[in-house]
């Protein structure tokens, strides 16, 4: 997260499927295992981690309904954070 916190992108980023513009998936394997960190760098002057977790899905690549909801809900309240810290000046 370091990286996107300079305005840089690391390798094993992309963009997260499903949601707006500015939302970046981490994909990361490890032991033989699949985890995910998505974080938004829409607003200027923040980075918010939405989510971290194991992928455990056996379906493929498709990323569970619960974590889906989950992300949204923090980015909508990442978004309504945001606001009420500039309150005043453009997001």
């Amino acid at each position: 997260m370091m990286i996107a916190q300079f305005g840089g992108k690391a390798p094993s980023v992309k963009p997260w499927k499903g949601l707006e513009s500015g939302v970046m998936e981490v994909v990361e394997n490890f032991d033989g295992n699949a985890y995910r960190a998505i974080y938004t760098v829409r607003f200027h002057d923040s980075v918010y981690v939405l989510h971290a977790f194991q992928k455990k899905s056996k379906r493929g690549i498709v990323t569970p309904t619960k974590d889906v909801r989950l992300v949204r809900a923090r980015l909508k309240a990442a978004l309504d954070d945001c606001r009420a810290r500039t309150e005043g000046t453009d997001i």
